[in-house]
Protein backbone atom coordinates (compact mmCIF):
# COMPACT_ATOMS: atom_id res chain seq x y z
CA UNK A 1 0.00 0.00 0.00
CA UNK A 2 1.26 4.00 -0.72
CA UNK A 3 1.65 5.34 1.87
CA UNK A 4 -0.01 8.96 1.82
CA UNK A 5 1.53 12.06 0.60
CA UNK A 6 1.21 15.75 1.77
CA UNK A 7 1.31 18.31 -0.72
CA UNK A 8 1.87 22.04 -0.55
CA UNK A 9 0.11 24.36 -2.70
CA UNK A 10 1.27 26.94 -4.83
CA UNK A 11 -1.83 29.32 -5.96
CA UNK A 12 -0.16 31.64 -8.34
CA UNK A 13 -1.42 35.08 -9.67
CA UNK A 14 0.37 37.37 -11.33
CA UNK A 15 3.73 36.12 -10.80
CA UNK A 16 2.94 35.98 -6.96
CA UNK A 17 1.93 33.01 -4.32
CA UNK A 18 -1.77 33.82 -3.22
CA UNK A 19 -4.10 33.00 -0.69
CA UNK A 20 -7.45 33.68 0.60
CA UNK A 21 -10.65 32.36 1.82
CA UNK A 22 -13.27 30.94 -0.79
CA UNK A 23 -10.52 31.75 -3.28
CA UNK A 24 -11.67 35.21 -2.25
CA UNK A 25 -9.80 38.48 -0.59
CA UNK A 26 -6.66 37.16 -2.33
CA UNK A 27 -3.14 37.97 -0.34
CA UNK A 28 0.29 37.86 -1.53
CA UNK A 29 2.21 35.07 0.41
CA UNK A 30 5.64 34.67 -1.49
CA UNK A 31 7.41 33.73 -4.56
CA UNK A 32 6.35 30.53 -6.30
CA UNK A 33 10.37 29.52 -6.67
CA UNK A 34 11.06 30.50 -2.87
CA UNK A 35 8.29 28.86 -1.73
CA UNK A 36 8.25 25.64 -3.40
CA UNK A 37 12.35 25.25 -2.73
CA UNK A 38 11.61 25.75 1.02
CA UNK A 39 8.42 23.06 1.14
CA UNK A 40 10.52 20.71 -0.73
CA UNK A 41 13.68 20.77 1.70
CA UNK A 42 10.82 20.37 4.33
CA UNK A 43 9.78 17.13 3.16
CA UNK A 44 7.14 18.00 0.75
CA UNK A 45 5.92 14.63 -1.18
CA UNK A 46 4.39 16.98 -3.63
CA UNK A 47 3.88 20.55 -5.08
CA UNK A 48 0.62 21.75 -6.99
CA UNK A 49 0.78 25.47 -8.81
CA UNK A 50 -2.34 26.55 -9.83
CA UNK A 51 -2.52 29.80 -11.87
CA UNK A 52 -5.72 31.81 -10.47
CA UNK A 53 -5.57 33.96 -12.85
CA UNK A 54 -6.28 31.25 -15.62
CA UNK A 55 -8.80 30.23 -14.22
CA UNK A 56 -10.98 33.39 -14.71
CA UNK A 57 -9.61 34.52 -17.90
CA UNK A 58 -7.90 31.66 -19.59
CA UNK A 59 -4.37 33.48 -20.39
CA UNK A 60 -2.36 30.55 -20.05
CA UNK A 61 -0.05 31.95 -17.67
CA UNK A 62 0.55 28.46 -15.48
CA UNK A 63 3.41 27.51 -17.76
CA UNK A 64 6.19 29.90 -16.12
CA UNK A 65 5.38 29.04 -12.53
CA UNK A 66 5.25 25.68 -13.55
CA UNK A 67 8.81 25.86 -15.33
CA UNK A 68 10.52 28.15 -12.33
CA UNK A 69 9.03 25.09 -9.58
CA UNK A 70 10.00 22.74 -11.64
CA UNK A 71 13.96 24.22 -12.14
CA UNK A 72 14.01 24.08 -8.54
CA UNK A 73 12.71 20.95 -6.82
CA UNK A 74 12.68 17.61 -7.88
CA UNK A 75 9.60 15.87 -6.08
CA UNK A 76 6.41 15.13 -8.33
CA UNK A 77 4.86 18.64 -9.26
CA UNK A 78 1.29 19.30 -10.38
CA UNK A 79 0.27 22.23 -12.76
CA UNK A 80 -2.98 23.79 -13.63
CA UNK A 81 -5.38 26.99 -14.27
CA UNK A 82 -6.77 27.65 -17.45
CA UNK A 83 -5.59 24.88 -19.17
CA UNK A 84 -8.20 24.19 -22.20
CA UNK A 85 -6.94 22.02 -25.11
CA UNK A 86 -4.42 19.07 -25.15
CA UNK A 87 -2.08 21.32 -26.52
CA UNK A 88 -2.22 23.42 -23.37
CA UNK A 89 -1.10 20.55 -21.51
CA UNK A 90 1.63 19.40 -23.48
CA UNK A 91 3.00 22.63 -23.16
CA UNK A 92 3.07 22.02 -19.51
CA UNK A 93 4.45 18.69 -19.27
CA UNK A 94 7.28 19.91 -21.58
CA UNK A 95 8.04 22.35 -19.04
CA UNK A 96 8.56 19.60 -16.27
CA UNK A 97 5.33 19.30 -14.71
CA UNK A 98 4.29 15.77 -14.08
CA UNK A 99 0.45 15.82 -13.99
CA UNK A 100 -1.79 18.50 -15.35
CA UNK A 101 -4.96 19.72 -13.29
CA UNK A 102 -8.28 20.89 -15.71
CA UNK A 103 -11.57 22.28 -13.70
CA UNK A 104 -13.88 25.03 -15.32
CA UNK A 105 -13.08 23.51 -19.12
CA UNK A 106 -13.36 20.11 -18.30
CA UNK A 107 -17.00 20.70 -16.72
CA UNK A 108 -17.82 22.91 -19.84
CA UNK A 109 -16.47 19.68 -22.27
CA UNK A 110 -16.01 16.28 -20.69
CA UNK A 111 -14.24 15.17 -23.87
CA UNK A 112 -11.33 17.13 -22.78
CA UNK A 113 -10.22 14.41 -19.78
CA UNK A 114 -10.34 11.82 -22.19
CA UNK A 115 -7.92 13.69 -24.72
CA UNK A 116 -5.62 14.13 -22.10
CA UNK A 117 -5.30 10.78 -20.74
CA UNK A 118 -5.31 9.29 -24.15
CA UNK A 119 -2.83 11.21 -24.93
CA UNK A 120 -0.22 11.61 -22.04
CA UNK A 121 -1.54 8.54 -19.93
CA UNK A 122 -4.16 8.92 -16.97
CA UNK A 123 -1.64 9.41 -14.44
CA UNK A 124 -1.07 12.56 -15.88
CA UNK A 125 -5.00 13.79 -15.98
CA UNK A 126 -5.85 15.49 -13.02
CA UNK A 127 -9.36 16.48 -12.25
CA UNK A 128 -9.66 19.94 -9.95
CA UNK A 129 -12.85 19.37 -8.37
CA UNK A 130 -13.96 22.73 -6.26
CA UNK A 131 -17.31 21.51 -4.31
CA UNK A 132 -19.96 23.19 -2.19
CA UNK A 133 -22.62 22.74 0.03
CA UNK A 134 -25.81 23.23 -1.36
CA UNK A 135 -27.56 26.25 -0.28
CA UNK A 136 -30.22 24.55 0.96
CA UNK A 137 -27.86 21.95 2.92
CA UNK A 138 -27.17 18.01 1.88
CA UNK A 139 -25.26 17.23 -1.13
CA UNK A 140 -22.36 19.08 -2.64
CA UNK A 141 -22.37 20.91 -6.08
CA UNK A 142 -19.28 21.93 -8.45
CA UNK A 143 -18.07 25.24 -8.48
CA UNK A 144 -16.33 26.45 -11.52
CA UNK A 145 -14.55 30.05 -12.44
CA UNK A 146 -12.61 30.27 -8.98
CA UNK A 147 -16.05 29.17 -7.13
CA UNK A 148 -17.72 32.20 -8.81
CA UNK A 149 -20.37 30.24 -10.36
CA UNK A 150 -22.29 27.08 -8.95
CA UNK A 151 -23.56 24.91 -11.65
CA UNK A 152 -25.74 22.77 -9.72
CA UNK A 153 -24.28 19.50 -10.88
CA UNK A 154 -23.99 17.14 -8.22
CA UNK A 155 -19.86 17.18 -7.37
CA UNK A 156 -19.83 12.88 -6.65
CA UNK A 157 -21.63 12.55 -9.70
CA UNK A 158 -19.43 14.68 -12.00
CA UNK A 159 -16.40 12.85 -9.81
CA UNK A 160 -17.59 9.59 -11.35
CA UNK A 161 -18.31 10.90 -14.60
CA UNK A 162 -14.49 12.35 -14.80
CA UNK A 163 -12.88 9.08 -13.76
CA UNK A 164 -14.89 7.30 -16.48
CA UNK A 165 -13.87 9.62 -18.71
CA UNK A 166 -10.06 9.84 -17.75
CA UNK A 167 -9.43 11.44 -14.70
CA UNK A 168 -6.63 9.35 -12.77
CA UNK A 169 -6.73 11.46 -9.73
CA UNK A 170 -8.81 13.65 -8.01
CA UNK A 171 -7.66 16.91 -6.27
CA UNK A 172 -10.88 17.45 -4.38
CA UNK A 173 -11.31 20.88 -2.70
CA UNK A 174 -14.29 22.20 -0.31
CA UNK A 175 -15.05 25.83 -1.09
CA UNK A 176 -16.79 25.93 1.85
CA UNK A 177 -13.47 24.95 4.06
CA UNK A 178 -11.08 26.73 1.49
CA UNK A 179 -8.87 29.15 3.80
CA UNK A 180 -11.12 28.98 6.85
CA UNK A 181 -8.63 26.61 8.91
CA UNK A 182 -11.86 24.92 9.50
CA UNK A 183 -10.90 21.37 8.76
CA UNK A 184 -11.30 19.41 6.12
CA UNK A 185 -14.63 18.15 5.07
CA UNK A 186 -14.42 14.36 5.79
CA UNK A 187 -17.98 13.91 5.03
CA UNK A 188 -17.02 15.46 1.74
CA UNK A 189 -14.20 13.27 1.59
CA UNK A 190 -15.69 10.01 2.66
CA UNK A 191 -18.52 10.19 0.03
CA UNK A 192 -15.76 10.66 -2.79
CA UNK A 193 -14.11 7.38 -1.32
CA UNK A 194 -17.02 5.77 -1.59
CA UNK A 195 -17.37 6.42 -5.64
CA UNK A 196 -14.33 6.75 -7.17
CA UNK A 197 -11.43 4.65 -6.89
CA UNK A 198 -8.32 6.96 -8.10
CA UNK A 199 -6.54 8.77 -6.00
CA UNK A 200 -8.20 11.51 -3.68
CA UNK A 201 -5.71 14.43 -2.70
CA UNK A 202 -8.14 16.81 -0.19
CA UNK A 203 -7.54 20.26 0.45
CA UNK A 204 -9.59 23.15 1.73
CA UNK A 205 -9.62 23.80 5.54
CA UNK A 206 -6.18 22.24 7.06
CA UNK A 207 -5.44 23.92 10.31
CA UNK A 208 -3.07 21.38 11.56
CA UNK A 209 -1.76 17.61 11.16
CA UNK A 210 -5.14 16.68 13.56
CA UNK A 211 -7.09 17.79 10.29
CA UNK A 212 -4.47 15.83 7.97
CA UNK A 213 -5.50 12.62 10.08
CA UNK A 214 -9.07 12.52 9.86
CA UNK A 215 -9.26 13.40 6.42
CA UNK A 216 -6.75 10.25 5.57
CA UNK A 217 -9.03 8.22 7.54
CA UNK A 218 -11.83 9.73 6.00
CA UNK A 219 -10.65 8.48 2.93
CA UNK A 220 -7.84 10.53 1.21
CA UNK A 221 -4.39 9.39 -0.50
CA UNK A 222 -3.16 12.70 0.01
CA UNK A 223 -3.70 15.90 2.06
CA UNK A 224 -2.92 19.51 0.98
CA UNK A 225 -1.67 22.43 2.63
CA UNK A 226 -1.05 26.18 1.41
CA UNK A 227 -2.40 29.13 3.89
CA UNK A 228 -0.58 27.31 7.41
CA UNK A 229 3.05 26.67 5.39
CA UNK A 230 2.58 30.18 3.13
CA UNK A 231 1.92 31.82 7.16
CA UNK A 232 3.84 30.23 9.03
CA UNK A 233 2.18 28.47 10.81
CA UNK A 234 3.77 24.86 10.50
CA UNK A 235 6.35 23.38 8.26
CA UNK A 236 5.71 19.87 6.09
CA UNK A 237 8.61 18.26 8.82
CA UNK A 238 6.45 19.30 11.80
CA UNK A 239 3.00 18.18 10.04
CA UNK A 240 4.95 14.53 9.26
CA UNK A 241 6.36 14.58 12.90
CA UNK A 242 2.80 14.83 14.64
CA UNK A 243 1.28 12.49 11.83
CA UNK A 244 3.30 9.85 13.09
CA UNK A 245 3.17 10.47 16.99
CA UNK A 246 -0.67 9.78 15.97
CA UNK A 247 0.02 6.91 14.36
CA UNK A 248 0.22 7.69 10.83
CA UNK A 249 2.88 6.32 8.79
CA UNK A 250 4.14 9.37 6.15
CA UNK A 251 6.90 9.26 3.25
CA UNK A 252 10.23 10.16 4.69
Amino acid sequence: MLLPRVVACLDVDGGRVVKGVRFASLREAGDPGVCAAAYAAQGADAIVVLEADDTLEGRGNALAPGRTVRRLVGVPLTVGGGVRTSAAAAALLEAGADKVAVNTAAVSRPALLSELADRFGRQCAVLALDAARRPEGGAWEVVVLSGRERTGRDAVAWARDAVASGAGEILLTSWDRDGTGAGYDTELIAAMRAAVTVPIVASGGAAGATDMARALAAGADAVLAASILHDGVTTIGRLKKELERMGVEVRR
